[in-house]
């Protein structure tokens, strides 16, 4: 059995089509055709049932497919290892980031860690981490920067820092210099602007809202925290965000709460077991050890809100 037999396996296996996966791996439909055959003959199973109108995985080529794909997986990691420098003076990395970290954790973290290591190669991509657990999963990133709140056993969190977040509303809202904090029942009354069910804020929000016995009154969603911020800015609106957010926006005001909102871990996601580059060894550390210092304690942002008022 050869890496080719592997790779036009899982060809076959995702176009369902002998002749889609010939053309897709430069191959003559009856070189493929033969060549699982000869995988087949050597794992002693039929993988695919060829007589329907398309081409369909038997239970034995199911079974095959996980371990074909991680296999694959493992030796695109071994390909990285072999050409992974050290020393770091080349490399690359590719990132997933939830959306609320960016608008103030991008600079901080991200253009930082490009400033100390300027010849690693970064690949952001911003998203809720619903999809950031799949794709380390899958190994189409190498880490993801979210919540220590996760769901897939193949992917593992180191702690990096407590993320407090803050009801705020824009600098001309009613309650923009409001001394006293808002009470459940002044609270219900407020017309939010929030981010989608997509994003891992909005459940943290609906958890805080249902014991307090409020149905929140969702004027806007969005599926962006620039959008939600400039829904904000208006004065219009009130929202919950992370409240390190409000220290970049000077026209953003956090108000106080009867019932404080409490504060979620952020977390460095990586795939267990998997294979780290030197560059994400580095990325990891460089987290770890920097942004306990440069992010606002929650306290610090605490303060900034009760003396926002007048």
């Amino acid at each position: 059995m050869l890496l080719r037999h592997i790779r036009y396996f899982l060809a076959v296996a995702e176009t369902g089509n002998f002749t889609r996966a010939a053309e897709i791996v430069h191959v003559s439909q009856p070189t493929l055709s033969q060549q699982i055959r000869q995988l087949e003959d050597a794992l002693g199973a039929q993988l695919f049932d060829r007589t329907g109108r398309t081409t369909r995985l038997t239970d034995a080529g199911e079974a095959y497919l996980v371990h074909a794909r991680r296999a694959i997986q493992d030796l695109e990691a071994g390909r990285r290892a072999i050409h992974d420098v050290g020393e770091l003076t080349r490399g690359n990395l590719r990132l997933g980031m939830t959306p609320t970290f960016t608008p103030y954790l991008f600079s901080q973290l991200i253009v930082a860690f490009n400033a100390r290591y300027p010849n690693i190669a970064l690949n952001v991509r911003e998203m809720p981490q619903e999809r950031v657990e799949p794709l380390l999963a899958d190994d189409a990133i190498d880490l993801g920067i979210a919540f220590d709140d996760i769901h897939l056993p193949e992917v593992e969190a180191l702690s990096l820092f407590e993320e407090p977040l803050s009801l705020m509303v824009g600098i001309q809202h009613p309650h923009a210099r409001r001394r006293t904090a808002l009470t459940a029942a002044d609270l219900e009354k407020e017309s939010m602007a929030l981010l989608t069910r997509e994003f891992a804020t909005r459940g943290y929000i609906e958890r805080y809202f249902a014991p307090l016995g409020i149905v929140p009154k969702i004027m806007i969603e969005v599926n962006s925290v620039a959008g939600v911020i400039e829904a904000v800015r208006s004065g219009r609106f009130a929202t919950v965000l992370p409240s390190a957010i409000a220290d970049v926006h000077d026209d953003l005001k956090i108000l106080k709460l009867e019932v404080p909102l409490a504060p979620r871990r952020a977390a460095v996601l990586q795939r267990k077991g998997a294979y780290q580059t030197a560059a994400a060894r580095a990325f990891i550390a460089f987290a770890m050890e920097g942004l306990g210092t440069m992010l606002p304690s929650a306290a610090a942002t605490q303060k900034r809100g009760a003396g926002s008022a007048p």
